[in-house]
């Protein structure tokens, strides 16, 4: 298996402005993360930003960090871009990793690209949890996918799907027992071939309405392979609540 790592890391954030460079135990956020991928079995790690300061913080910690556009509208977008700048083969896999994703699990990284090696079929592939309780089920910021019987992704939403509706009749939120529900890890793994196509894709309404651009995949016909794993990994870095978390995480460690 051989793989390449991308992390995307744009300059704006409106929550957590500048998160790139925030400090996590004396580094910025994205060199923990490419830290983390680098544990990986990927055969290169680059950071693909929009902003030539954390392109150099980066390059001061010895990771590979290229400049892209600043007007991508998704990290799927600039990952399009650093395929072509590097001249990648179509068959080449790259995996996507979000640079606010400190505690990426390595392993994790490695078992989304082995599974869209094994998935010939699928253009991307990504991952998912069980669902264990109803608040991860009705929260509109935790992505839910319902699957196929052959693990193919049939629908991303921010809605509660699949719907249980005889144990939510009474309009109460619960977790029907047994219920396949899924929460999307947002890890994913392309082959460069569909990376150059992606941008050329229209997005659909599904896609603006939803506000996830994995349904431009699906609305125009490409397959998406997804594993799941036993439990959902650590979140990553939103909001000021999350970064005390994981800056409390990583002076334990030290």
């Amino acid at each position: 298996m051989s793989f390449v790592a991308v992390i995307p890391a744009r300059a704006a954030s409106t929550r957590l402005p500048g998160k790139p460079l925030l400090d996590i135990g004396g580094k910025p956020m994205v060199v923990r993360t490419a830290e983390q991928a680098a544990l990986s079995l990927a055969s290169r790690v680059i950071v693909a930003t929009d902003d030539p300061t954390i392109q150099e913080a980066v390059k001061s910690h010895g990771f590979e960090a290229v400049l892209t556009y600043g007007n991508h509208p998704t990290g799927t977008d600039r990952l399009a871009e650093v395929a072509r700048q590097m001249q990648w083969s179509d068959e080449t896999i790259v995996v996507n990793v979000q640079g606010d994703e400190p505690l990426i699990e390595p392993e994790q990284i490695n078992a989304v690209a082995n599974l869209l090696t094994q998935a010939t079929d699928a253009a991307i592939a990504t991952c998912a949890s069980p669902i264990q309780n109803a608040e991860v089920l009705f929260n509109p910021n935790a992505v839910k996918v319902v699957c196929n019987a052959r693990q193919r992704a049939l629908y991303f939403s921010r809605a509660p799907i699949p719907w249980a509706r005889d144990a939510l009749a009474d309009g109460q939120r619960r977790l029907a027992p047994q219920l396949p529900a899924l929460h999307h890890i947002g890890l994913y793994a392309y082959r460069t071939g569909f990376l150059k196509i992606f941008p050329t894709l229209p997005r659909g309404l599904l896609e603006t309405f939803e506000s996830l651009e994995q349904l431009r995949a699906i609305e125009n016909g490409y397959s998406i392979a997804v594993l799941t794993t036993r439990e959902h990994p650590a979140s990553g870095v939103d909001t000021e609540d999350d970064l005390a978390r994981v800056r409390g995480i990583f002076a334990n460690r030290a």
